[in-house]
């Protein structure tokens, strides 16, 4: 079998793998991706985008259903119809991955169809439609990304017991939905779902919903969605679920230590990832820690020669920090084989900004004012609300805040953490802010422009030193 040599191989063309692809080739580096499902991976065909478009066709639907409120008349009752819901998402999906494709043929990356192994820290062989291929490399970045994990009792069925994945793609609407677990892709799907009709409830095992984020934003969520129709049930686990023809049967134990059994359509599990590190070879070449591959701040592993990034590696599991780090690799690989103009930088993570698109939507960076306190920080806090902001209120999404983080003693920006309208789109001004090492006094002294939602930000910068201006 002839081998076909590179000076650098991508396996996995996600987020992570397809910009590292790119970034390599740009560098001028000869480089190849292997990809065994679709050019995008996950996050374009199953995950962020896809997913995005379902929820900006739930948007539509409450707003068209308050369209009284904003002075208009519907001609007749606004329905969802499911199907044509879906067949949208899968089109913007499809669309995003021509878009992949175009971006490896204009780059010239090779791409290589099919299952690759990894059969030294630089060669492996890929098995598709083609046969058996053998490649090597000077360099190979791992790029294999994560699965939904598997409730170890019930798992997903694709019929009633769902992951993500077939929550995408449903082949009717659920009527009674239990959602287990409450991070990103559990509220969203759970808001998605209650926006179209069903009765949901939301299974949560620590003691308060999206609880990675501030514990005001989680409180202020659980009221908004509650508001909405959702049922929260929090320091509580799923003991059991028990699929059949109809429905679920889930056996569900409450704070208490009591267990119950309740009855549901459909169960939407959404309990955390697994990495994709098995059966492609690497166990012998790499630090595993639970599955994840251990990697130094520019994405090297124990094995010289072999690199790793994104969803395989350790948290936070985030489409953006996966870029981030393909781009730090690729920097970091054409430095080692002699390219000087490039000085690539180790990703920061405490400036990742995670976003969760429900409604109301959530957008974070940094340190909460709990986990700055227990690092030890004495800390300024400021909040303020949306409904002293006059974009908020014109656009009828009053609902909401955004709160700021700061070392009393230097002024250092330490996190911000935003609940409402459009706030994902916002968040990275914060972002900016942290990675310029910003101050208080900086962000005081920028001039936000109005009418904008942004105007909340300066504001809660304002709140934390005592000059908030319209509250």
């Amino acid at each position: 079998m002839a081998e076909t040599s590179y000076d650098v191989i991508v396996l996995g063309s996600g987020p992570g793998g397809y910009v590292a692809a790119i970034r390599c080739a740009q560098l001028g580096l000869k480089t190849a991706i292997v990809e065994r499902e679709l050019l995008g991976g996950i996050c374009l065909n199953w995950g962020c985008i896809p997913t995005k478009a379902l929820l900006r066709s739930a948007e539509v639907l409450l707003l068209a259903r308050h369209a009284k409120d904003y002075g208009l008349t519907l001609a007749g009752e606004i329905e969802a119809d499911l199907a044509a819901v879906v067949k949208r998402s899968r089109g913007v999906a499809k669309q995003l991955n021509q878009g992949v494709t175009h971006l490896m043929k204009k780059n010239k990356i090779a791409v290589h169809l099919g299952d690759g192994v990894l059969t030294s820290p630089t060669s492996l062989t890929v098995t598709g439609e083609k046969g058996a291929e053998k490649l090597s490399a000077s360099h190979v970045i791992v790029a294999t990304g994560a699965r939904a994990r598997d409730l170890p009792f019930a798992p997903a069925d694709g019929k009633r017991i769902w992951t993500y994945r077939h929550a995408m793609t449903p082949s009717e609407m659920p009527g009674k939905l239990l959602v287990v677990g409450s991070g990103a892709i559990g509220i969203e799907f759970a808001s998605f779902y209650n926006d179209l009709g069903a009765e949901v409830t939301v299974v949560e095992m620590l003691d308060r919903i999206v609880p990675a984020e501030d514990a005001e934003i989680s409180a202020f969520l659980e009221k908004s969605l509650t508001k909405q129709g959702m049922t929260f049930r929090t320091s509580t686990g799923v003991e059991a679920l028990v699929a059949d023809d109809s429905g679920v049967t889930a056996t569900i134990k409450g704070p208490d230590g009591k267990a119950s059994e309740e009855r549901f359509s459909h169960c939407i599990v959404a309990i955390g990832i697994v990495p994709n590190t098995e059966e492609i070879g690497i166990e012998k070449l790499v630090d595993l820690e639970r599955g994840f591959i251990q990697i130094d701040s520019y994405g090297r592993t124990k094995s010289k020669g072999l690199w790793a990034i994104g969803d395989c590696t350790p948290g936070p599991w985030l489409a953006h920090k996966a870029s981030h780090e393909g781009v730090t690799a690729a920097e970091a690989i054409a430095q080692e084989l002699g390219t000087t103009e490039v000085q690539p930088h180790p990703l920061d993570r405490s400036a990742i900004p995670g976003c969760t698109y429900c409604h109301p939507q959530i957008a974070s960076v940094g340190l909460t004012e709990a986990k700055a306190r227990e690092a030890g920080r004495e800390v300024r806090v400021g909040t303020f609300p949306f409904i002293g902001n006059g974009k908020a209120i014109a656009l009828g999404e009053a609902e909401g805040f955004v709160k700021t983080v700061f070392d009393a003693g230097t002024g250092e920006l330490l996190g911000a953490h935003m609940i409402g309208a459009e706030v994902t789109e916002m968040i990275q001004g914060f972002t900016i802010g942290k990675v310029l090492e910003t101050t208080e006094a900086e962000l005081m002294g920028t001039v936000f422009p109005h009418p904008t939602i942004s105007e909340s930000m300066h504001e809660s910068v304002l709140a934390a030193y005592g000059r908030a201006l319209h509250i």
